[in-house]
């Protein structure tokens, strides 16, 4: 099979992921194989390759928003499952057994493995996947508008529950790009007013475009304090002024795995019961849920289409906000 593999970490402008041909994978117990249609590009992908956070063995094929169609199932699995539709997202799958699994917080289990990092991901023609953690993707949402829900979309949506909004509220997004898309709809869709703070003019007009209030940059004023605030951008300085423009009683919530350093901020900026919180991974239920809600309200994915074998220049369009919403590779006989 055709797939694109991370050797050794570089700039991407260095095209760190190169072609393989590789054997088709056997799926083991609990397993299934997937016959992959699509997969979204995202930044952990990038951080991945250019080295930011480092997987704990290479090569690795990357990617985490995946949908394809069962074609082989490991031993003890359900034939019944053939010919089924799935997504996979960034959780592989969690140990089962700790408090945090118990508790429905796998997304915290320290034994999760994440997909196209610790185990192979969706930048190949198949893949396996855990059974159990496989999402069945709604009919009503095609491959090319389900791969950026699978980790944009998820990862976005628990922000949005972490971030304590309430229907009608103000709410800022910091960064506007493949997650905020999604989540400016949800918010639209819960009757909430929507501040977007970004420097890309076409981003500022992208979300005008799907109902902000307001668009901007961070050192500007939306006109009225926000009652939450969500930050997809990875630049610690912008936790410190959502906080700023946060009221009292209001909620920061950081959607990212990699950020730099917060600065040292006085107290006052966090005085008057604000909460900063960071948002790790997501669950299978926050899968589930997300999913559910997309089909229903009709959420619309801004997709720009890559083959396979361009993922490198998908991750330096995405770096260089060459476009609006997504890049999503298109899986064929590369």
């Amino acid at each position: 099979m055709f797939a694109m593999r991370l050797y050794q970490p570089a700039s991407i402008e260095r095209n760190p992921i190169q072609p393989a041909d590789l054997s088709a994978p056997e799926p083991g117990p609990g397993q299934v194989r997937i016959k992959i249609n699509v997969c979204g590009v995202c930044h952990t992908d990038l951080h991945t390759a250019e080295g930011d956070i480092k997987p704990p063995a290479l090569p690795v094929t990357p990617g985490h928003q995946v949908v394809g169609v069962i074609d082989a199932v490991g031993e003890g699995g359900r034939e019944s499952a053939l010919g089924t539709r799935v997504g996979v997202p960034w959780l592989y799958e969690a140990c089962g057994q700790c408090e945090f699994c118990r508790r429905g917080e796998e997304n915290l289990c320290s034994q999760a493995r994440f997909t196209g990092f610790h185990v192979d991901g969706g930048y190949a023609e198949y893949m396996l996947a855990e059974a159990r953690y496989a999402l069945p993707i709604p009919d009503a949402i095609s491959d090319e508008q389900a791969a950026p829900l699978l980790c944009a979309g998820i990862v976005g949506y628990r922000s949005l529950k972490k971030a304590d909004i309430q229907p009608g509220e103000h709410v800022g997004l910091f960064g506007f790009g493949a997650s905020a898309h999604l989540c400016i709809q949800v918010l639209r869709h819960w009757g909430c007013d929507v501040s977007v703070f970004t420097r890309s003019l076409g981003h500022q007009d992208h979300a005008r475009g799907l109902g902000a209030v307001w668009a901007g940059v961070a050192g500007q004023d939306p006109g009225r304090l926000l009652d939450r605030a969500v930050i997809f951008a990875p630049a610690g300085a912008l936790a410190v002024r959502a906080l700023e423009l946060v009221r009292p009683g209001g909620t920061v919530a950081i959607n990212a795995i990699h950020m730099s350093d917060i600065p040292s901020f006085p107290y006052q900026t966090i005085y008057g019961e604000r909460t900063l919180r960071s948002v790790a991974n997501a669950t299978y239920q926050d899968g589930a849920e997300f999913l559910q809600l997309a089909a229903e309200i009709g959420i619309r994915s801004t997709v720009n289409l890559y083959p396979l074998k361009d993922a490198n220049q998908a991750l330096r369009d995405m770096k260089e906000s060459r476009f609006n919403g997504e890049a999503v590779l298109t899986i064929d006989a590369s």
